[in-house]
């Protein structure tokens, strides 16, 4: 890697993380606020429309933003294509989920659903309008602009939230506050980066865009659907309150996990992007970024998972008991989300597409068939069984890594072993050391401490190399 892009690297990844661990505080204590504002049926009803907002917004994009950002040299025929496709998908979308949002109400047997869908929805209207200038800014490795754009939107619109919800509107505070985020972010950002479609729509580009982000669209869709099936079977066979129950605890996994590994996406595929041919180079960088995430993400998680019940009952309350344990459970199956992210970050890099789908497909029979068995014997059942599926998946996204690149599983668990023995030592010292506390707050405050304590001492004694990357990123001002 040349110094040039290793800087640019290094920023990238400053201000990615920034951004992340900034939005995830945010959003942390703006959760912890509405939650105890708000009722766990409230969470539960606002999240029963998600599957099909998140197919929409996986229609609208189709893959195409990251087909560009890969490209080695881009035309403005190409931005103005995905600038008209994005518009005229999100309008097709928009006006799909209006028109069917009274059948899902009826579905769900929830009402208020026909008019919720239809203004969170709204952002379909003006989010495409934003894709190229976002396109723009990853391919200059420009971090710094939606970091600022991001906590801007965050926190305001987080405060009309909070504001919302203590006054009295219910579950419509946090479609507002949705609503809002995305038009506020879509202002500031057409303000900043000022690009406008200077030609028409080609058959050319929107070839080589569909090309790529074809496969890329059956995988996202296979992913979403696997992903946000549980909301729909536990909204329509259980209560809403078991639902907000659920993607409570899940949400609370997946803030670090998911961070991270949108800080490491954002970054590594424009970069390893510049290495595409060079597999020698490539490889290296990419064990060096597998190594560095997990560094990261395992103790996170443990951490969690080791303190969750007090962090629950302080923060949220009592009321949201029930989520400790599948909170818990589910931190232990989260934890090696970004590392399967990472290796089919590989092969967008590659550009190998049809690798991808490939592999989505395969775990998705294998993840409904788990999902199938556990989910009747209800959500502790489920979430255990989702540990199972997090670890076979592991297996299958290791495998094309190891055909281009010759880093496998076997590889890959050798290089993060000592990172798993050392964070389950951290998790272990931390129950260990609660045992004996009686008071949450002190319980939050010492497991923390013992817990930092031991994962940097041992990382320090036995010489982790993953420091020397640490060290980096904060010996001087990106």
């Amino acid at each position: 890697m040349s110094d040039t892009l290793k800087q640019q690297t290094k920023k990238g990844l400053y201000w990615s993380f920034f951004n992340q661990f900034s939005n995830y505080g945010m959003q942390f204590c703006i959760g912890i606020v509405m939650a105890r504002l708000l009722s766990p049926s409230d969470y539960g009803i606002t999240a029963l429309p998600g599957v099909f907002m998140a197919i929409a917004g996986i229609f609208q994009d189709s893959g195409m933003a990251g087909a560009l950002v890969r490209k080695e040299k881009v035309e403005e025929k190409d931005y103005s294509t995905l600038f008209i496709y994005s518009i005229a998908m999100g309008i097709f979308m928009y006006a799909i989920l209006f028109t069917a949002s009274p059948w899902i109400a009826k579905f769900f047997n929830t009402p208020i659903l026909t008019s919720l869908i239809r203004v969170t929805a709204l952002g379909f209207l003006w989010g495409p309008v934003s894709t190229v200038q976002y396109v723009i800014l990853s391919r200059k490795l420009d971090f710094k602009t939606p970091t600022k754009i991001s906590i801007t939107t965050k926190l305001f619109s987080g405060i009309v939230g909070i504001l919302l919800a203590y006054i009295g509107y219910g579950l419509w505070a946090l479609v507002i506050s949705g609503v809002l985020s995305s038009f506020l972010g879509l202002i500031i950002v057409a303000y900043i980066v000022k690009w406008y479609p200077k030609t028409g729509w080609s058959k050319d580009s929107f070839k080589y865009l569909w090309n790529y982000g074809n496969k890329m669209l059956v995988s996202s869709l296979l992913d979403t659907a696997y992903n946000n099936i549980t909301p729909v079977f536990v909204g329509k066979f259980y209560s809403p309150a078991d639902l907000g129950v659920y993607n409570r605890a899940r949400g609370y996994a997946a803030m670090p996990s998911q961070q991270v590994t949108g800080v490491i996406q954002n970054v590594t595929f424009p970069v390893l992007s510049k290495m595409q041919n060079d597999n020698e180079s490539l490889a290296r960088n990419y064990r060096r970024m597998l190594r560095s995430t997990a560094f990261i993400v395992f103790p996170l998680m443990l951490m969690l998972a080791a303190l969750a019940r007090p962090l629950v009952i302080t923060l949220i309350t009592a009321k949201w008991e029930a989520c400790i344990i599948l909170l818990q459970i589910i931190c232990f199956s989260m934890m090696w989300y970004p590392i399967h992210s990472i290796n089919l970050n590989l092969l967008m890099v590659k550009g190998r597409s049809d690798l991808f789908l490939r592999l989505e497909i395969i775990k998705k029979i294998i993840g409904l068939s788990i999902l199938t068995i556990t989910l009747p014997q209800g959500l502790i059942i489920f979430c255990c069984g989702n540990i199972l599926s997090s670890i076979i998946s592991l297996i299958i996204n290791t495998y094309y890594t190891g055909k281009l690149i010759h880093i496998g599983l076997f590889k890959q668990m050798r290089d993060l072993m000592p990172i798993i023995i050392l964070s389950l030592v951290m998790f272990g010292v931390i129950l260990l050391a609660n045992h004996f506390i009686t008071n949450l707050y002190i319980q939050i405050i010492i497991g923390g401490i013992i817990g930092v304590t031991v994962y940097l001492g041992g990382a320090i004694l036995f010489k982790f190399k993953e420091l020397n990357d640490v060290k980096y990123m904060l010996k001087r001002k990106a």
